[in-house]
């Protein structure tokens, strides 16, 4: 049982992290001051420093936080759809959808995330590529499994096919969002599935 003291501190981190997400992808990360995100959270500024250090490490748990949630609802999907009794491809398909509910639950910070991951030399880079990597397995899992079924090709390269699905889920939210506002996530997931499927080459 989590003490009151332990949720109290989560419901505050939880605030300070929705702050500071839409600051950061509003205005740039170094010009988010630690100010305007406790301003912003409604918290007084040594909240800020008794929860993180810095700025810098409020903004890698932030990447940890939210790509932890993301890596959590794939997996969810991925195991609802297995206890269906659906095949491996159809957990992928959930997969996708669960992505493209994660990204349009939280837009601020899958633009903030997509934006970081090209950027070098930062101080959180190795956090974000294990970050990564952790949603990337759960993927990488499922095709694992598929192939060993026989469900899909021997043939595929699992890495960069798993890196393929994720970027593609990714990107196609995005473009949806700042672009197709008024698609469905049923007509968005529909596309991606038919792309999951093989089925764009019209066979």
């Amino acid at each position: 049982m989590e003490s009151s003291g332990t949720t109290r501190r989560q419901a505050t981190r939880q605030k300070l992290y929705e702050a500071a997400v839409t600051l950061i992808a509003e205005q740039g990360f170094s010009a988010t001051t630690v100010d305007e995100i406790a301003e912003r959270a409604g918290v007084a500024k040594g909240t800020v420093y008794y929860n993180f250090k810095s700025k810098t490490e409020l903004f890698e748990e932030l990447l940890r936080h939210g790509v932890g949630l993301l890596t959590a609802s794939l997996r969810a999907a991925a195991e609802e759809s297995e206890e269906r009794g659906g095949t491996r491809v159809e957990a992928l398909d959930a997969m996708i959808r669960a992505g493209l509910a994660f990204i349009d639950r939280y837009p601020a910070f899958t633009q903030l995330y997509v934006a970081e991951l090209w950027r070098t030399n930062r101080a959180w880079q190795s956090t974000l590529l294990v970050v990564r990597q952790e949603a990337v397995a759960v993927v990488e899992d499922v095709l694992r499994e598929a192939v060993r079924s026989g469900e899909l090709s021997e043939e595929i390269d699992i890495p960069l096919t798993a890196a393929a699905l994720v970027g593609m889920v990714l990107v196609a939210a995005l473009d949806w969002q700042a672009f197709q506002p008024e698609r469905s996530i049923d007509e968005v997931h529909s596309a991606l599935s038919l792309l999951l499927h093989g089925r764009v080459s019209g066979h």
